[in-house]
């Protein structure tokens, strides 16, 4: 099978499609997903839950659809993932953030098999290897957490020392989700409520950061820059994260550190300023998503009505400039968050439910 930009379900075609499956209007869908897999579908190496067999798979389940051979596909990738997650652990290297984060690795893999219905053995092999980067690893005689990435954080920047990445999309905070998402549902590995802590921990002490460089983490108390409160890299995705990890481990003072992290960012105009667009990845609308389904879970969520009001009229205003159609950077996905039905799910592939 071969990849195609139709099969990306941040961009293309998949994400149009899953807008009208959430409206129930399946006759929409149907053109929309022909031409996702006009070109054949990937199970090669760019697969993953927003791309390829994965993402097709996810957006077929949303309209109560199982393809079998589209299931099989995805298990193959899976297995092959964590086939060569074990031999990079073998090798001891650290591990690149594609193998991990929930964008292209296992976590959006395991956000996807979460998705189906009864116990999966792959799924506790995903959750078992996540739990695995909890482990710190030594480098050049120093101690680092599991999760060290040796990738730059960003395409044009060299971090020398590699980097800890904090966010929902590409970071630890995704895994952190899953695995609290996992055990509300009462699914549990070895290790997973350490790891929970452990990766817990790690973001109320450098959340506040889209990631950390080896000289911010061997620096005193490095003051964060006012920075963006979004979904993928930002204070409101890692607040959720943070919160349901509290919730799965029946935690209010957790709980209640999480949401005051939320309050304080949506009422922090320097960091909203910064917002530019109202996509879900980075925008208006991930924030939206993100807040409302902190809000749910609160023990006081009048708290968050002012904010998630001013929000939500910023994401109205913005919605038509935004070039593209799809899910996560496009048109589709802000219009589901504008709209705040989450009839099929959608939103667990944001690991926010």
């Amino acid at each position: 099978m071969t990849g195609q930009a139709t099969q990306a379900l941040a961009e293309g075609a998949l994400g149009q499609a899953l807008l009208h499956i959430e409206h129930a209007d399946l006759a929409g869908a149907r053109p929309l997903l022909k031409e996702a897999v006009s070109g054949g579908v990937s199970t090669g190496s760019n697969a993953s839950l927003y791309h390829g067999a994965p993402a097709l798979e996810f957006v077929l389940s949303r309209a109560g659809s199982i393809d079998r051979d589209v299931r099989a596909g995805v298990d193959r990738v899976v297995t092959a993932r964590l086939a060569a997650a074990r031999q990079r652990r073998l090798a001891r290297q650290l591990p690149p953030l594609a193998e991990f984060d929930l964008i292209s690795g296992l976590t959006g893999l395991g956000a996807l098999l979460l998705a189906r219905p009864g116990p999966s053995r792959l799924l506790d092999d995903v959750l078992t290897h996540l739990v695995s980067l909890a482990c710190p690893v030594e480098v050049g005689g120093r101690m680092l957490p599991g999760w060290w990435s040796p990738d730059s954080p960003t395409h044009d920047a060299v971090a020398l020392g590699g980097h800890g990445n904090n966010g929902v999309a590409h970071g630890i905070a995704g895994p952190l989700a899953l695995l609290s998402l996992a055990a509300r549902r009462g699914i549990h590995v070895d290790g997973q409520r350490e790891a929970i802590t452990t990766f817990s921990t790690w973001l109320e002490q450098f959340g506040s950061f889209y990631w950390i460089t080896f000289d911010q983490l061997t620096a005193d108390k490095p003051l964060p820059p006012p920075l963006r409160p979004s979904w993928c890299y930002g204070a409101v995705g890692i607040a959720r994260a943070l919160q349901l990890a509290a919730l799965a481990h029946c935690s209010p003072a957790r709980r209640e550190k999480a949401e005051e992290i939320a309050v304080a960012a949506l009422a922090d105009a320097e960091r909203l300023d910064r917002v530019t667009d109202a996509s879900l990845c980075h925008g208006w609308a991930g924030i939206l998503a993100a807040a409302t389904a902190i809000a749910a879970d609160s023990a006081a969520p009048d708290r968050f009505t002012a904010s998630i009001q001013h929000v939500r009229h910023r994401l109205a205003e913005g919605i038509g400039a935004l070039p593209k159609p799809g899910f996560l950077e496009g048109r589709a996905g802000a219009q589901l968050a504008l709209e705040g039905s989450n009839a099929t799910g959608w939103t667990c592939a944001l690991l926010l439910h």
